[in-house]
This record gives structure tokens, sequence and C-alpha cells, in this order.
């Protein structure tokens, strides 16, 4: 397998720029009000000089850089140029797994019958996305899906990486461990605790080790990828598509109940968002972020697709009192999201299984 992860370069923030010119001459979030309790969405790359990144507190990007200017996002507006640039991308590649707005894989071996081809075809993507969109986006090209993604952040913005078959542990060796899919803060603290702080001394690390501080299949799996063996396929279906409503607070809400009333604000709009399309979600997502920006998720998964908003606010809800029964507490955000989507909606509810936090 040729395989290529394409990476819009700050998305939000490019499209924003391309719609605003006097935008691209100065540093700039798109996000929530630096005066209330809004997160940085996406920052440019001028913002991004000053320490600013996605999730952090628009009230600190404002600390780190007084002058940085601050735009909603507009998530609309956002939609349409990433479908034109998927366009342009199907255009040139049939097999494609997009897996988020300005994200997705494709298969060059498909085809490019060498190596050597399907870098060329990378790099001509990369031009005519520019071209027909005004849009800068990144590519790596690898054998595998975990190598295509980082190697695509190693030249941003608009930049190239491909490793060529043979080679991928060697590129990965000298990486810090933080870079390497899977590997959430809480693993990273451990491996690095460890004295495993990149994705080469990881690969190399022996069975006994790995179960010390990476407990069941979670290790093993890692320590595959940070060796670049990575045999997951496209998935082309619409799974991975999904649909999401966040707030963050003004203030931080406690309140059970309040909570509960914008889970099912939220859940009206995912149901209408459903049925507008004729589709059913069989995955249901609640996310939490705590006053310390702490996020946690809780997912439930149903065997049949739903779209009524009742029943997905009833999960969400549900979702919500079993993560706070294990970490009580104010939330400065709650969100809900649909995913699992397909079309021809069924409506029987039963649940299958509950997935664990995130």
């Amino acid at each position: 397998m040729i395989v290529a992860h394409l990476d819009l370069d700050a998305f939000f923030a490019a499209v924003e720029e391309l719609e605003r010119p006097e935008l691209a001459t100065v540093p700039l979030v798109v996000g929530g009000d630096p005066k209330g309790r809004g997160v940085v969405a996406t920052a440019n790359y001028m913002a991004r000089g000053f320490g600013i990144r996605s999730a952090m507190s628009c009230a600190e990007a404002f600390r780190r850089c007084p002058e940085v200017v601050f735009v909603p996002s507009r998530m609309s507006v956002y939609r349409e140029y990433s479908q034109a640039v998927w366009s342009v991308v199907h255009e040139m590649v049939p097999t494609v797994e997009q897996a988020g707005i300005d994200e997705g894989y494709l298969d060059l071996g498909e085809v490019a019958p060498s190596f050597d081809d399907a870098r060329a075809l990378a790099e001509a993507i990369r031009a005519v996305v520019r071209a027909r969109t005004r849009l800068s986006c990144s590519l790596g090209v690898a054998t595998s899906k975990v190598v295509a993604k980082i190697a695509s952040d190693r030249r941003k913005p608009g930049g190239l990486t491909a490793v060529r078959p043979g080679h991928e542990a060697a590129f990965l060796a000298p990486l810090p461990i933080r870079i390497l899919p899977g590997v959430g803060p809480r693993a990273e603290e451990r491996l690095i605790a460890a004295g495993v702080e990149t994705i080469g001394a990881l690969a190399a690390t022996d069975d006994v080790t790995l179960r010390r501080f990476l407990p069941g299949k979670v290790g093993a799996l890692l320590r595959e990828r940070a060796q670049g063996i990575d045999p997951r396929p496209l998935e082309t279906s619409s799974e991975r598509i999904s649909i999401s409503h966040e707030e963050t607070f003004a203030r931080d809400v406690g309140d059970p109940e309040k909570l509960h009333d914008e889970l099912r604000r939220m859940s009206v709009k995912l149901a209408e968002h459903l049925r507008s399309r004729g589709q059913a979600a069989r995955t249901v997502t609640t996310k939490l972020r705590y006053p310390d920006f702490t996020i946690r998720t809780r997912s439930s998964s149903l065997r049949v697709g739903v779209d009524d908003a009742e029943r997905i606010a009833e999960l969400a809800c549900s979702l919500l009192d079993r993560a706070l029964l294990d970490r009580p507490g104010p939330l400065r955000l709650v969100g809900v999201g649909v995913s699992g989507l397909a079309g021809d909606a069924q409506l029987s509810l039963e649940t299958a299984s509950i997935v664990p936090p995130q």
C-alpha cells in the first residue's frame, strides 16, 4: 500500500484569510471571545509564533499576544471550502478516506505504479488544490497510515514528506513520543517516566517493560506503530463522518439539570441535521471539559441508527451522568456528537455497548 495523508494548513484561519485578505498579515485566532470562556479552534501561523495553539483558552491566547485578532467560527463556510478541496482530490485519486473536514487519507497506490510515481502524484495534488481552491495543504506519503500522518506534519505549511519503503522505523525513531497517534497525555507521562521519550525507544521496548507501563493490547499496538507497522486499510464508508455541537460556558456550570438542558438543545440540532440528510447515527458521544481543561468523553454505540432528538438526548444525558460519577464537579464546556452515520434511518434503539472514556 502507498498512502498519503493530506492535511489542510491552519484550515479555518486560512479560509478567513481568503475571505478577508487583511487578516493574512496579522496574528489570527478563530475561536471564542477572549473576554469570556472561548477556546482557540485554529490559529494562523503568525499567531502560532507566539505559542498560541488549538484548544488553548482565548484569554490565554490574548495574554500571549494582545495584538491577536479574534474571529468567530463559521462552520458552514468552512464546509463549502472543504467540499471544494475534496472534490479536487477525488478527481485525482478514486479512493479517499476523509478523516475530518480538513484531513484525509489517499490511496495513491491504486493509481501510481511505483513509489516515485506516488510522490509525484502527491506533489500534483498539492499544486492543484492550491490552484483551484487557493488553500495550502501538507502531505505525507508512506506505506502506512500512521507514518503518512506523522510525515504530513513535518514540513508545514505547504510541504511534502515522503518516507520510502523500508525507511519507516528510521524516520520515526528520533521523533518525540507524543506525536505518535494513540499516545495521549497520560500514556506520554507513563512512557517518559519509564525513560521512553522517543518513538524509536518505544519501538525497542521489550514485552515485560512494555506491560509494566502500558498494560493490555494498547502497548503492543503502539509499539507496532512505533516500528512503522500499521496494516489498517483506508475506510471509505460514511461511518468515518461525524457531526457535533458543543457549548463553552461564560461561567462553570455544575447543575446537572442545566447541563441536561444544554444537551437536549444540542440533540435537537443534531437530529435536524441527520433528518435533513436522510441519515441515522449509531454512536452518540458526550464531551466534558473541566475548569482545568481536562477533557472526558463517553460514547454509547447502538446496533442500528437513530435520528430522534429525544433518544439522542436521553443517551447524551445518561453518558454525562456516568462521566460525572467518575469525576464530579462543574464543567467549562459540554458537547454532544453523533457518528457512524448511514442512510435509511432505523429507529430500533437497543444499546450494544458502552465505549470507555477516551
